[in-house]
């Protein structure tokens, strides 16, 4: 099935604004986690920790498993792009794509050796789905689609425990990789750290991300945004209004009662053995409830004219994401960890959320700059070299 896009540009820049914004916001709740080391010092008095407690909880509020989220549609819309790019020049993208996410996961583990939070390597692995499924059907898609929203797994877990109310599940093997890692983080030992970060921080990551979803999510999300991309919804936005005015608002209908019951849960669910499970379900629709309510917004404010040079703004820090997302981990691990500056027991939560804004700053003004002499980011440049070496 091939799907006509573009006819003057290869680019459609609301995608690249808006995955802007979706690592501008993972880089926010990353600088205040201290890129997963959470050690922080004492708030020097009632104001600073309301302050704290309130910077924190707006930013988990706003993008918390949300602007992962936009990162992951977005991720199954650009291969989409890829393979029907290929498709209308005769060639299957299939096998290439196989090689670009191989090439993803070393990528993905250079990352990991300086944050033990990487995404890349999981994305590396689930984005198969987009190779095994890309032949099918719209309709198809979207019910692969929807299954894997509805967590599978999780409401197995939920119906076992339901039905053997003394089963007591085993706790995460996560647990035991998260502490051997930490210390490694306060220490001096920059290749010790490496080394801990690149066995316990990536089995962390990958086991943490299996035991509360995210695997079968991400796998959601990739589907999702690929039929985005079928359908053209990110290219004709004056004649898809009406979609995502309709997304925005049943987004927003679905995520109130959905907040409710999460927070309800575990009243409702009082045994740990449904109630984890349960959690990990409505919790996954709840953030994608949300991420429909920032997609929407942000399409429909890009089409605003008194918004839209603001937000076009992004549109080189989105082109750059990769070099961005590389690049915010390697400062930020300096900036927090034992290794570079330790600033992680002195820096609170308001304090780390500055330091992001001025990486931001610091970092769209390099994006400006790179892309009035290259084409593309450093990191996207080599990616793309390496995708295309054997052909």
């Amino acid at each position: 099935m091939k799907h006509d896009l573009l006819t003057k540009s290869s680019r459609i820049e609301v995608v690249d604004a808006l995955r802007g914004f979706a690592v501008l916001a993972i880089m926010l709740l990353h600088n205040i986690e201290h890129f997963n080391f959470y050690n922080f010092p004492p708030a020097s008095s009632a104001f600073m920790q309301a302050l704290d407690k309130g910077i924190w909880e707006t930013l988990f509020f706003l993008f918390s498993g949300k602007a992962y989220a936009i990162f992951s549609l977005l991720f199954g819309f650009s291969f989409f792009i890829q393979y029907n790019n290929q498709l209308q020049r005769g060639k299957d993208f299939r096998l290439r794509f196989l090689w670009r996410l191989l090439l993803l996961f070393f990528i993905g583990c250079f990352n990991g050796a300086f944050f033990p939070g990487d995404i890349l390597v999981l994305y590396s692995i689930i984005g198969v789905v987009l190779v095994l499924t890309c032949k099918w059907s719209d309709r198809l898609v979207l019910i692969a689609a929807v299954v894997l929203m509805l967590q599978p797994l999780e409401l197995g877990k939920f119906f076992y425990a339901m039905m053997n109310p003394d089963y007591v599940p085993p706790v995460g093997v996560w647990r035991m990789h998260s502490a051997r890692m930490y210390p490694y983080l306060a220490q001096s030992d920059f290749w010790a750290m490496v080394k801990s970060n690149l066995w316990d921080g990536q089995l962390f990551s990958l086991l943490w991300a299996w035991d509360y979803g995210r695997f079968f999510q991400t796998a959601s999300l990739f589907l999702l945004g690929m039929l985005i991309g079928r359908k053209r919804l990110f290219v004709n936005l004056s004649g898809h209004r009406v979609f995502w005015y309709r997304t925005l608002l049943i987004g927003a209908i679905c995520f109130v009662p959905l907040y409710v019951l999460t927070t309800s849960l575990p009243e409702l669910l009082p045994n740990k053995a449904m109630f984890t499970p349960m959690n990990t379900v409505v919790s996954s629709f709840r953030n994608f409830s949300f991420m429909c309510v920032l997609v929407s917004s942000f399409v429909l404010l890009w089409q605003s004219v008194a918004v839209h040079k603001v937000l076009h703004g992004l549109v080189p820090y989105g082109k750059m994401s990769l070099t961005n997302y590389l690049m915010q981990s390697i400062i930020g691990s300096f900036i927090y960890f034992g290794y570079g500056l330790s600033l992680y027991n002195v820096l609170g939560t308001t304090a780390s959320f500055g330091v992001a804004i001025l990486l931001f700053v610091l970092q769209l003004g390099f994006c400006h700059w790179w892309l009035k002499r290259f084409k593309q980011g450093p990191f996207e440049g080599v990616w793309r070299k390496a995708t295309w070496i054997f052909s």
